[in-house]
C-alpha cells in the first residue's frame, strides 16, 4: 500500500475576477462578489474592492485572508502617512507603497493579485497591475483573478494600448468615455461568468472621477 501524507497548505484560492480601466478623467474598477473554495461557494456577497484613499481604490483576488491582512497593513501605513504629511496619499504613491508592502513579504508572499485604480496628480485615470511579490506596471486597463484569462484577450482586442517601447511614450489611458467603459466592463463579466465557475453572483463597479466616487451593481449568473 502506498503511503499517503497529509497535505496542508497555508494558502487557498478563493477565486473571483477584478478589472480596471483608466480613462482621460476617470477610472473604473470592478469585481464580482462570489467567494469560493474548490466547488463550494462560501458567500455570494463579498466585496473584493476597498477604497484606500480619496483617489485610490484596490480590487484583489486570490486568498481573501491574505487580502484582508494586506488591506489592514496598507490602511495603517496610510494613516501614518496622513499624520506625517497632513494630506492623503495620491494614487502613484499608493501604488509604490503597495509594491513595497508585497515585496517585503516576497519569501512568504501575500497570495493576493491586485489591481489599483484611481486618479493621478493631473486628474488622469491610472491603473496599476501587480503580481504576488510586488512587481507592478502602470497600464490603461488590467484584469486579475480566475476570469482574467478570459477577459484579458477581450480587453486587448477592444482597447489594445500602444507598445511601451514606442517613442515618444504614449499615454496609458483608454480612448473610451466613462459610460462606454462601464458598458465594456459589464460585457466582460457577463461573458466570463458563462465560462468561469469562480466568477458570478453580482458585479460591483466603482467609478472614480473629479466629482468623487460612486458605485453601480449588476446581477450575474448564480450557478
Amino acid at each position: 500500500m502506498t503511503k499517503q501524507q497529509a497535505n496542508w497548505s497555508p494558502y487557498d484560492n478563493n477565486g473571483g475576477t477584478c478589472v480596471a480601466i483608466a480613462g482621460a478623467d476617470y477610472c473604473v474598477i470592478a469585481a464580482d462578489t462570489r467567494m469560493s473554495t474548490g466547488y463550494n461557494i462560501l458567500t455570494r456577497d463579498y466585496s473584493k474592492i476597498i477604497q484606500l484613499a480619496d483617489k485610490s481604490v484596490m480590487a484583489s483576488s486570490g486568498f481573501q485572508a491574505d487580502v484582508r491582512a494586506l488591506q489592514k497593513v496598507l490602511a495603517a501605513r496610510h494613516l501614518i502617512y496622513q499624520h506625517q504629511h497632513n494630506k492623503q496619499m495620491n494614487c502613484p504613491a499608493m501604488a509604490q507603497l503597495l509594491s513595497n508592502t508585497l515585496y517585503y513579504k516576497r519569501f512568504f508572499p501575500y497570495y493576493a493579485f491586485n489591481v489599483l485604480g484611481g486618479l493621478d496628480n493631473e486628474g488622469k485615470g491610472c491603473v496599476f497591475t501587480y503580481d504576488a511579490v510586488g512587481s507592478y506596471e502602470r497600464v490603461g486597463y488590467s484584469s486579475q483573478g480566475s476570469g482574467s484569462t478570459l477577459i484579458t484577450p477581450f480587453l486587448d482586442n477592444q482597447l489594445k494600448s500602444p507598445s511601451p517601447l514606442l517613442l515618444p511614450a504614449k499615454d496609458a489611458v483608454t480612448p473610451l468615455s466613462e459610460s462606454e467603459a462601464i458598458d465594456l466592463v459589464k460585457t466582460c463579466f457577463a461573458s466570463a461568468t458563462e465560462r468561469d465557475i469562480y466568477t458570478g453572483d453580482k458585479l460591483e463597479i466603482v467609478i472614480l472621477n473629479a466629482s468623487g466616487i460612486r458605485r453601480e451593481y449588476m446581477e450575474l449568473r448564480k450557478d
